[in-house]
């Protein structure tokens, strides 16, 4: 009705569950479809993008860094590239990480065998069960940090750790000795991961972290 009236001219829909978007994208209702892919995406998730593109449907890629998880600029900038009606989302949180991307637009970066080595790298590193931090498990009846604490091991290796080792990080690291394991987080998550599991890994590992058994 907004449409009709003039109010708006595009109608778009966002989702964290494949098969949702999917069906979105074959209703006809939509203009554009927002999901997360990244260039660790598993195949099927990618191949949305083109799925919109035969549908004449823009696509938007939220978490193109995977959270944050992925920290080379020019490899994600070049990924997106290959597809002309996917718009990513980069998800930045620091202005130096801006001035990464403006540089990558103004050079016009494009896979290259060394970009398509990293992407290798990542994908063989980060692929598969590991948390997107969404937070769609939020919040924890246990006060769990789950979006952060649940893919910590990979935070501690992949961006500046400090922070994370605080006494501030330690205490909410220590909440999930307090799990309720009532599995609301695992039934919310829209990539079908068994979070409690995911928690009590990510926590053992840190603890061998803070001890100096484990190089982060």
């Amino acid at each position: 009705e907004a449409q009709r009236q003039g109010k708006c001219r595009f109608i778009g829909i966002t989702s964290h569950r494949r098969a949702i978007a999917e069906e979105a994208a074959k209703s006809g209702l939509y203009d554009t479809i927002q999901f997360p892919v990244s260039h660790i995406s598993p195949q099927e998730d990618i191949e949305l993008i083109a799925l919109c593109k035969e549908l004449n449907l823009g696509f938007i890629a939220m978490k193109a860094l995977s959270g944050g998880l992925l920290t080379s600029a020019e490899a994600a900038y070049a990924f997106f590239q290959q597809f002309d009606n996917a718009v990513p989302i980069w998800g930045m949180q620091k202005k130096e990480e801006l001035a990464q991307f403006l540089d990558c637009a103004q050079r016009e970066v494009t896979l290259t065998p060394e970009l398509e080595a990293v992407i290798a790298k990542d994908r063989e590193e980060l692929a598969g069960n590991f948390c997107r931090g969404c937070g769609y498990c939020m919040p924890c009846p246990a006060g769990i940090e789950i979006n952060n604490c649940a893919r910590m091991s990979l935070l501690l290796r992949r961006s500046p750790s400090a922070e994370h080792l605080s006494p501030a990080g330690q205490a909410k690291m220590k909440k999930i000795e307090g799990c309720l394991h009532c599995n609301q987080c695992k039934a919310k998550c829209p990539y079908g991961l068994d979070t409690p599991a995911l928690l009590a890994r990510n926590y053992e590992d840190y603890k061998r972290v803070l001890a100096g058994e484990v190089k982060v």
